[in-house]
């Protein structure tokens, strides 16, 4: 059974929408059970990550998840983009920590039973297993910066919609300690 660790992302064409024009992307990642993509737009004149559409795009492969990205058209496209402009989540930057972290989670549970299954060396998985935990308190520091922080346009620090001193994001208010 294939592990992966990472989510992976993949340009899939721009779309036009009101005169703007956005980079369509998908992310993928391995659940255990099978590739899951998700379809994230961003505006080109920004230099954040985009907004994501809520609906997933399934596949044996990340090929398979990848193919069915490009087979949807551009009218397609435009409707999911408008679909994922109603979603009501405004805290992107928290939400893309939060998903890199399930994704570690997920990752670390596949090592795990691919260890006590044999299809990994106890040492081999004891490595990854090490990496991955530091990576998880590494994603989990960071949720202090994005907690309580609303992304306007669609989160990234490019657009202004990450974590800035005094608002809660992590940093010090005038005269504040930075703690929380």
């Amino acid at each position: 059974m294939a592990v992966f660790d990472d989510i992976s992302h993949h340009h899939l064409t721009t779309i036009e929408y009101e005169g703007r024009r956005y980079n369509v992307t998908v992310h993928t990642a391995f659940d255990g059970v099978e590739y899951v993509g998700r379809l994230w737009f961003a505006d080109e004149a920004w230099e954040d990550a985009g907004m994501p559409d809520r609906s997933q795009l399934p596949g044996r492969t990340v090929e398979d998840v990848i193919a069915l990205g490009q087979r949807l058209t551009p009218d397609d496209l435009v409707l999911r983009y408008r679909r994922a402009l109603a979603e009501k989540r405004r805290y992107f930057g928290l939400r893309r920590v939060t998903e890199d972290i399930l994704a570690k989670i997920r990752f670390l549970n596949q090592v795990a039973i691919s260890m006590r299954a044999g299809l990994l060396d106890v040492d081999g998985a004891a490595q990854e297993i090490d990496s991955t935990e530091k990576q998880l308190h590494d994603l989990v520091a960071k949720l202090r910066e994005y907690a309580g922080v609303e992304d306007r346009n669609g989160g990234g620090r490019g657009a202004g919609g990450g974590p800035r001193t005094g608002n809660g994001g992590g940093g010090a208010a005038k005269g504040g300690t930075g703690r929380v």
